[in-house]
């Protein structure tokens, strides 16, 4: 990060390129935190609905987790001295919103719904993790899915596809569509809050808007390969 010299017009002070971080990584925690417990609820909703009871197994395993990640951002955002929920009431309309807009017809919809998102939200955080520092990278990394978790979902999507190639269509179109509404979500929170510019505090709105791009353009990357991997048509 540069900054430029006290001389200088443009000289901006180190206090205020920490307050533009702070504020930063508080708007992501918060929007974190209100997506956990989101998928929480909605994981929980699919989970009653699930054909088995093993597949009820799984989504419950699953929003357990979430709730747990959930808990753990909150926490995070305490120890800040945040108030967790002052920190989430910003992102609540534009996530209640994407579910709106994504309410599953079915079953089958409800899982390719879970997996979409879950892989794009991994791959979301990873992403900006790289530009954090030590103690925020730790707690997003503990609020990722596990492995076997998601190991567990990829499988019920390959057993029920593989039971009725009928599907295949069909959710390869939903997953396209949850994808483009996906990325629009992540562009309407970076117009609302000015999201990224927190990651070099010293930036442009013109450089945030660049690492948006980039960000976008990796998770588009990874979501055709992942449908790729599962036969379908990204």
């Amino acid at each position: 990060m540069s900054i430029p010299s006290p001389g200088s017009d443009d000289a901006i002070s180190a206090g205020e390129l920490s307050a533009r971080y702070d504020k930063f990584v508080v708007d992501l925690l918060g929007g974190i935190a209100y997506g956990e417990l989101s998928a929480f609820e909605h994981l929980s909703s699919d989970a009653r609905h699930s054909p088995t009871l093993q597949d009820r197994a799984v989504l419950g395993k699953m929003a357990v987790a979430e709730f747990g990640h959930f808990e753990m951002v909150c926490a995070r955002l305490s120890a800040m001295g945040m108030d967790p929920e002052l920190a989430m009431l910003p992102f609540q309309l534009i996530v209640d919103a994407f579910h709106a807009r994504t309410r599953p017809a079915d079953w089958h919809e409800s899982l390719m719904k879970a997996y979409v998102v879950d892989a794009i939200t991994e791959d979301f955080y990873a992403r900006i993790a790289e530009h954090l520092d030590a103690d925020t990278r730790a707690v997003i990394a503990q609020a990722r899915t596990g492995e076997e978790q998601s190991a567990l979902l990829v499988g019920l999507l390959q057993k029920m596809l593989a039971e009725d190639p009928r599907l295949s269509s069909r959710l390869a179109l939903w997953g396209r569509r949850l994808v483009g509404e996906a990325l629009t979500q992540v562009q309407r929170i970076g117009a609302k809050h000015s999201f990224l510019v927190g990651l070099r505090p010293d930036g442009t709105q013109e450089e945030a808007a660049a690492e948006v791009h980039a960000i976008l353009t990796a998770l588009t990357r990874g979501h055709s390969k992942r449908m790729s991997q599962l036969g379908l048509t990204a």
